[in-house]
């Protein structure tokens, strides 16, 4: 028996060959455009990367040396009036060597898996205050109007979530003192929790930031990630058609340059 395609047959997938193709194209497309290729999350050794190419990340302690500094005798190193240096770097959604301030949630794309969902702003300022060795102030204040992700679309609909129209900001303010401990005048890096008061949509809550620090030359060079869930702060995740999910929580990021004042 003859297996030969009848015209009629053959017609019908000439006329779909088209079709079939411009699917084609559409998935790789759409998979070049969200293939998970995020920003890499914020790390010390990169930051301090951007301020001096000689000196390296210096390892990290994660308790402030028992030595203090006699009363009067605060180095020079850390003491006194810092503020954020939007100068270092530069700023881009895949290569943020500057400061900037945002966020990353987990998601899940119909035919493409998981990825990250990364936004990020380099509208910051702020500054915080070190007496000898110990931050006494603090404070960060972010622009969430600047947020900038791998997709404009996707910039609208995280800034209507966030109610940027009308909640323009978020802030973070040191409620207890940081000890860096001496050591860390001497370059050496610091891991420590930051207590404060996160404040997201005009929503406040107290926060507990794990924070990385190191001193570089003249910059205090900060990083930082937090998570939270985003309804403490009466935020709804945004969705699409080809999100099948998002989680309800993500990391809030931080990578500061400060400057002595």
């Amino acid at each position: 028996m003859s297996t030969t395609p009848s015209p009629r047959r053959r017609r019908r997938w000439l006329l779909l060959l088209p079709a079939l193709v411009v699917v084609g194209i559409a998935v790789v497309v759409g998979w070049w455009l969200v293939r998970d290729d995020a920003p890499a999350e914020v790390s010390l050794e990169d930051a301090v990367s951007q301020v001096s190419t000689t000196q390296p990340a210096a390892p990290v302690t994660t308790q402030a040396p028992v030595t203090t500094p006699a009363p009067g005798a605060a180095p020079e190193g850390l003491d006194g009036a810092w503020t954020v240096d939007t100068s270092v770097g530069e700023f881009s959604y895949t290569d943020s060597t500057g400061t900037f301030v945002g966020f990353r949630v987990r998601e899940e794309l119909a035919g493409i898996g998981e990825i990250d969902a990364v936004g990020r702003t380099p509208e910051v300022s702020g500054s915080l205050t070190i007496d000898g060795t110990t931050v006494v102030e603090a404070e960060i204040v972010a622009d969430l109007a600047a947020l900038t992700t791998d997709d404009s679309r996707r910039d609208n609909k995280v800034r209507g979530a966030l109610g940027t129209d009308q909640y323009p900001t978020a802030s973070f303010r040191l409620t207890e003192p940081i000890e860096f401990g001496t050591a860390a005048a001497e370059g050496v890096g610091v891991a420590t929790q930051a207590t404060g008061e996160l404040t997201i949509r005009d929503v406040t809550r107290t926060v507990q930031l794990p924070l990385e620090a190191q001193l570089v030359d003249d910059v205090v060079v900060v990083v930082g990630s937090l998570r939270i869930e985003f309804t403490d702060y009466g935020v709804t995740v945004p969705s699409a058609p080809i999100v099948l999910s998002a989680d309800d929580f993500g990391d809030v990021e931080l990578q500061l340059f400060f400057r002595r004042s």
